[in-house]
C-alpha cells in the first residue's frame, strides 16, 4: 500500500510538473499539442511494446511439452504460480542470453508475456527462479506496464514542451522571461526523468512484496536478487547495451550494478530489495529478519553460465 501511495504522489508530482511547463513555456496550446503527440507515440507502444521487446532480445516461445527438461519445467512452473494468483496464463519466452536476467511485458494480464534468459535458468536453482518469475507475475498483476506507459507518456510531453522552447522561445511576455524560459526548458525534462525513475523503482519494491506473496518464498527471492547482481556484473548484455531505454523492465539492472538507490537509476540497490524481503521472511522482527538473511544462499559470484541449457 505504500508504495502504491508513493506512485501515486510521484505521477501527481510528475502532472503538476507537465501542467507548468506547459503554461510557462507553451501555453495551453502548446500543452495540448505536447500532450497529443506524446500520448499518441506511447498509445502505439503500449500496444506493440511486447512484440517490439520480444522481437529486439531474439525471445523465443516455449510451451508446456517442450522436449528439454529444464525448460519444461520452468513453462510448468510459471503457468502453476499464474494458477495460484489467479492470474491468466502468460507467454512463456526463453532468451539465448548467457546473463541471468527475466522481465514481463504486455499491456494487460489478459496479454502478459514473461521472459527469462537462458543463464537465468542455468544459474539459479527452481527455488530461486520461480521466485523470479513470481516477481514478474507480480508486475503483470500490478498492471505496472500501464503505470510505466502513463509515466512515460507525461514524461515525454514534457520532453516534447522543452523543445518547443528551444526551437521558438517560448512565450516572452510571461513573468520568467527568456532566461527562465530555457532554463525551465533544460531542468525539466531532468526532473521529469527523476520521477519517472523513482516510479519505476517503487514499482520494483511493490513486486517484490508480490512476488513473495505469489511464491510464497522471500528468501528465495533475495537470495535470486544477489545471485543475479554478482552474475550480471560478470557477464554482459549486448542488447540491453544496444538499447538502454529497456533496462527498467528487468528485475536486475542489465547494464551495470547500482550500490545505492540514487536519483538517477531505475532500480533500487539490491541491498535495499533484499532488507525489504528478509523483513517480510521474518514477519517484520528485525532479528528474525537477521536470520532469515543469514539463511539465504546468496554469494558474491562473477563468470559465465555453466551446464548445459536443456
Amino acid at each position: 500500500m505504500r508504495n502504491h501511495l508513493r506512485t501515486f504522489m510521484l505521477l501527481a508530482a510528475l502532472t503538476a510538473v507537465f501542467i507548468g511547463v506547459g503554461y510557462m513555456i507553451g501555453g495551453p496550446a502548446g500543452m495540448a499539442i505536447a500532450f497529443l503527440l506524446a500520448a499518441g507515440m506511447n498509445l502505439f507502444s503500449y500496444w506493440n511494446a511486447d512484440k517490439i521487446v520480444l522481437r529486439m532480445y531474439g525471445a523465443q516461445p516455449v510451451e508446456a511439452d517442450d522436449g528439454r527438461p529444464l525448460v519444461r519445467s520452468f513453462v510448468a512452473d510459471v503457468h502453476e504460480l499464474a494458477d495460484g494468483a489467479g492470474l491468466p496464463r502468460p507467454k512463456v519466452y526463453v532468451i539465448a542470453n548467457d546473463q541471468p536476467n527475466a522481465f514481463a511485458t504486455g499491456r494487460d494480464p489478459d496479454h502478459a508475456a514473461v521472459a527469462a534468459t537462458i543463464g537465468l535458468l542455468q544459474m539459479l536453482d527452481r527455488r530461486e527462479v520461480r521466485a523470479v518469475m513470481a516477481h514478474e507475475l507480480a508486475h503483470v498483476r500490478n498492471r505496472d506496464t500501464l503505470t510505466m506507459t502513463v509515466t512515460a507518456t507525461i514524461a515525454g510531453a514534457i520532453s516534447a514542451l522543452a523543445n518547443m522552447a528551444f526551437f521558438f522561445g517560448g512565450d516572452r511576455d510571461r513573468p520568467m522571461g527568456m532566461i527562465g524560459t530555457v532554463a525551465l526548458a533544460i531542468l525539466a525534462p531532468i526532473a521529469a526523468a527523476l520521477v519517472q525513475m523513482a516510479i519505476s523503482r517503487s514499482r520494483e519494491y511493490e513486486a517484490d512484496r508480490g512476488g513473495a506473496e505469489i511464491s510464497g518464498d522471500a528468501q528465495a527471492l533475495a537470495a535470486a536478487l544477489q545471485k543475479i547482481e554478482s552474475y550480471a556484473r560478470g557477464v554482459p548484455n549486448h542488447t540491453a547495451e544496444r538499447n538502454p531505454a529497456t533496462s527498467h523492465m528487468f528485475i536486475i539492472n542489465p547494464l551495470s550494478g547500482q550500490g545505492a538507490d540514487n536519483l538517477f537509476s531505475t532500480h533500487p540497490a539490491t541491498h535495499n530489495r533484499v532488507a525489504a524481503l528478509m523483513e517480510i521472511a521474518g514477519g517484520g522482527s528485525p532479528a528474525s529478519s537477521r536470520r532469515a538473511l543469514r539463511r539465504t544462499t546468496a554469494v558474491p559470484i562473477t563468470g559465465r553460465p555453466r551446464g548445459p541449457w536443456g
